[in-house]
Order: structure tokens, then C-alpha cells, then sequence
């Protein structure tokens, strides 16, 4: 097991007298408003001076005016409104988990070439997407909003509720703003069988279920660089292995991840501890199968899929996907779905995910209402995933047939619901990492997975 050590998070505290504002939002912890910072100067620098002939007289002090300090905000609330910016200073977001490289790429760590190419990093500017602080923001974010949703989410939810908790949240603390940051993708919140890409459109009345096995998948990003990370969450005890082989796939693919490391090597250690699970279901054992045809995946500004796959099964060494090989300063995705069933998804339901395709600007489009439609996806979302209720969120209506069309001439990507077999259920972790010339560094990692 490789050594893990974790840079210090900067942590914002707060000096002087609590107060609690009168607020619609609960106030996890009584937040400092202001303090008064006495600087007084009590020392008498002559000690007792003696004024002329008459004696000695006692020299007064002068009281310098008080100045009054802001506060850091030092709780967010709940629902979370507070934007992260708030809890911390430009350019001093927390460090995600740092895992040293190992084998042949363990001399990074100590390397001082490579030092200075983390130094250079860190003196990008905090505008581009290369700067370390626009993931860290990104990961902030993502942190704070599923605390408050793994703790909110209850049976009973209806889907819309769920994900518009989410959403509210991430748009809230990260300060969405256009295309420089906002939500990733839309939010993922497959249920049972269906493995991902599901979330409701407008009218759906799916309900949450106490026996519901659920994923949730949501995305942040800061001015394109995308924090992509998973759980599953149980309101019942009998798929809590599932969840734990998922969850120790994940981290061994974390583990065995790295700058030359082959995606094949990966999809083996992951799939290795993934089918070394079983899990009990009325009396019956059922083994944890690796979904064979999903993947982690790479992550460029604004692209989720950046174009390399990340498998979680074994490869063939012939093939070209196992060769491929992972490079320095680059962003994945490391995802792994566990399965009861067959092991394998196929489409299924009403479609809700869309994305622009990368070459769709350069392919005219003919109907009136179709070039509407591609210039608002231009506008609002680029090449960023979206989905229907977003369209309806900015005021869209009627572009069914639009959206159609723009699929139809492959310039908009249909991403359907993806499930293995019905009566079976499904897992997912996932986490985004960064792979730094001195060391790698789960970014969206946190206390609770």
C-alpha cells in the first residue's frame, strides 16, 4: 500500500465574540460578524517623566482610535448559500489528498526538476484553467454540498427535490457564473439498476424508496476545470458490501494510477478487488461483477471525456486501450460501478443528458428553430454537458423537436440512461485526481469517502 500523506487544508477560524444572524437558512455554528482590534500601545516608553520644575507628573498614554476587523466566515449554512470564496483566502484552497508515485516513478517526489515544475504551476494565473486553485475551488465546493445532501437526502424525496438540492447548492457556493463556473454536468441520480446517466425531466414523479439502492453523481467546474466525483448511498444494511467493494475498487484504482502507469494495469487492480466481494441477498450469494462497459475517464477544460478511458476490467495486452498510458499533468476521472447482475449496461428510458459534439460548429444547420437552439447551447453550456431541465431552467420551451433534429445530424451527443438487468443493483465511487510532477493528488477526496 503506498505511503499517503496529506498537505495541510487551510483552515479559516475566526477571532473574538459569536452572533447569530437572523437568517431563513439554519446556521450550522454561530458565526463571528466583526471584532474590535485594541492596538493600544501599553508600554510607557520613558517610564515616570518629570515635567519641568514643578515635579514629576506622570506622562498619559494616547489611545490610538479602535479599529474594527472583519471576520472570516467561519460556518455555511443549510441549506449551503455560502460561497466557498468566503471561507478562504484567493488562491489558498485546500489541498486534496496527496499520494505519493511509486515504483519507477517514486524518485518525482524528491526530484528538485521536478519541484520547480510545481513552482511554475503554482505561479499560473488564477484565471486559467491550469492554475491548481480552479480544481481545489471546484473540489471545495463539491465537499460542501453532498455533506449537506448525504445528511438530507431521506426516502420519500421526490428525484426533482434531490437534484435541485444539489444544484441550488453548487450554483450557490461556487458562483455560478456563465461559462467561467457552475455545474458540471447534470446530476446523476441512477437508481437500482440503472447505473448512470439518469436524472429526472420535467414531470418525472419517481419517488425515493427506503430500498433503494441510489447513485449520486454531480460535477462542479472553475473556468472549465471539472470536479467529477460519486457515491452511492443505502437506507438498509443488505447491499453495504456492495457499496464497500465499490468503494475499495475505486481506491485501488486511485492507487495504481499514475504518470506512465497503462490504463490495462489499472483495470486489473480494480477489477481484482471488485470480484473479491459477495454479497447476501435473501439467502442467496451473489458475486460483485465490474461493470465491463463503463469507464473512468480523462478530463480536459470543459470536457468531461477528454479522451482517454480508464478501465475497471482486465484488458487484452493486444489491445490498444491497455497500452495507452497515463501522462503528467493530466486530469482523470477514476470511477468504478459494481453490479449484482450481468455486469454490463445497456440504454435505457427517456434520455436527459446531451452534449454539444466538438466538431458541430462546423456543420450548417438548416431549421429556424434548430439554430436557436444550438445558440443557446453554445451560450449557456458550450461543450459542457446539460440536460432538458436546464433548457426549461433558462426559459427554453417547445425545443423537443429541435433537440431531436440537432442529434439526428450528430451535432448534439444523446447520453440515455445506462442498466444492467432488472432486480439487480448497482454501486458507483468515483473521485477526480491530478497527476503533478511530484506527486498525485485526489483533489475531490474528503472525510466521508
Amino acid at each position: 500500500m503506498a505511503t499517503t500523506t496529506a498537505e495541510p487544508a487551510q483552515e479559516v477560524t475566526a477571532n473574538g465574540s459569536t452572533e447569530t444572524k437572523a437568517t431563513n437558512n439554519k446556521v450550522v455554528e454561530a458565526t463571528p460578524q466583526e471584532h474590535e482590534e485594541d492596538d493600544d500601545d501599553d508600554d510607557d516608553e520613558g517610564g515616570d517623566n518629570v515635567a519641568g520644575a514643578n515635579g514629576a507628573e506622570k506622562k498619559k498614554k494616547k489611545k490610538k482610535p479602535k479599529k474594527k476587523k472583519k471576520a472570516s466566515t467561519s460556518t455555511q449554512t443549510e441549506p449551503p448559500t455560502i460561497p466557498v470564496s468566503k471561507f478562504f483566502k484567493p488562491s489558498a484552497y485546500p489541498v486534496g489528498e496527496i499520494q505519493n508515485y511509486v515504483n519507477d516513478q517514486s524518485y518525482r517526489t524528491t526530484s528538485e526538476e521536478m519541484r520547480e515544475k510545481e513552482r511554475i504551476l503554482c505561479q499560473e494565473d488564477p484565471d486559467s484553467a491550469f492554475n491548481y486553485n480552479a480544481i481545489r475551488r471546484a473540489a471545495e465546493v463539491h465537499r460542501q454540498v453532498r455533506s449537506y445532501a448525504r445528511k438530507n437526502i431521506k426516502p420519500g424525496m421526490s428525484m426533482t427535490s434531490i437534484a435541485e438540492m444539489i444544484e441550488n447548492g453548487t450554483r450557490a457556493l461556487v458562483e455560478e457564473d456563465g461559462l467561467r463556473s457552475g455545474i458540471g454536468f447534470p446530476t446523476g441520480l441512477s437508481r437500482n439498476h440503472c447505473a448512470a446517466h439518469y436524472t429526472p425531466n420535467a414531470g418525472d414523479s419517481i419517488v425515493l424508496k427506503a430500498e433503494d439502492v441510489l447513485k449520486v453523481d454531480f460535477g462542479v467546474h472553475v473556468n472549465g476545470r471539472i470536479v467529477d466525483s460519486a457515491f452511492t448511498m443505502t437506507w438498509e444494511p443488505t447491499y453495504d458490501n456492495l457499496l464497500l467493494a465499490v468503494k475499495e475498487a475505486t481506491n485501488a484504482g486511485i492507487k495504481e494510477a499514475g504518470i506512465d502507469v497503462r490504463m490495462g494495469d489499472i483495470g486489473t487492480a480494480i477489477q481484482e478487488v471488485m470480484e473479491s466481494y459477495e454479497v447476501e441477498v435473501g439467502g442467496k450469494t451473489l458475486p460483485v461483477k465490474s461493470i465491463r462497459n463503463l469507464t473512468g475517464h480523462s478530463i480536459k477544460p470543459y470536457h468531461i471525456h477528454g479522451g482517454k478511458s480508464v478501465p475497471i476490467v482486465r484488458q487484452p495486452e493486444d489491445k490498444e486501450e491497455y497500452n495507452t498510458k497515463m501522462e503528467e499533468g493530466e486530469y482523470f476521472a477514476i470511477e468504478t460501478f459494481g453490479s449484482t447482475g450481468h455486469g454490463w449496461v445497456r440504454d435505457d428510458g427517456a434520455c436527459s443528458h446531451y452534449a454539444k459534439n466538438l466538431d458541430a460548429d462546423r456543420v450548417p444547420i438548416t431549421m429556424t428553430s434548430s439554430k436557436k437552439l444550438m445558440a443557446t447551447i453554445n451560450k449557456q453550456f458550450g461543450s459542457l454537458p446539460f440536460c432538458r431541465r436546464y433548457l426549461d431552467r433558462i426559459g427554453e420551451t417547445s425545443y423537443l423537436y429541435a433537440l431531436k433534429d440537432l442529434v439526428e445530424k450528430d451535432l448534439v451527443t444523446a447520453y440515455p440512461p445506462l442498466s444492467d438487468v432488472e432486480g439487480c443493483m448497482t454501486a458507483q465511487y468515483e473521485h477526480t485526481i491530478l497527476l503533478r510532477p511530484t506527486c498525485k493528488e485526489v483533489v475531490s477526496r474528503g472525510d466521508d469517502y
